[in-house]
């Protein structure tokens, strides 16, 4: 697994989760149950994953949508 992103913001991350899923691509949230632990106060973001053989394209469907990705 790659990460594509890491966020506090959940509006974006949805919208993302939505964009990438609609492309056919599967992803993986992690750090959402941490981030409850905190209070859901938006300290500790949230990572986008996908596999390593949908990384290239995640990107560039991120890119193509105007959204940077994770270095």
């Amino acid at each position: 697994m790659k990460e594509l992103l890491r966020t506090n913001d959940m509006v974006k991350l949805s919208w993302l989760e939505a964009l990438l899923t609609d492309a056919g691509i599967e992803i993986l949230v992690l750090d959402q149950h941490t981030s409850v632990l905190e209070g859901s106060i938006g300290i500790l973001p949230r990572r986008l994953m996908v596999g390593d053989r949908d990384y290239l394209r995640a990107k560039q469907v991120m890119q193509e949508a105007g959204e940077e990705t994770s270095p």
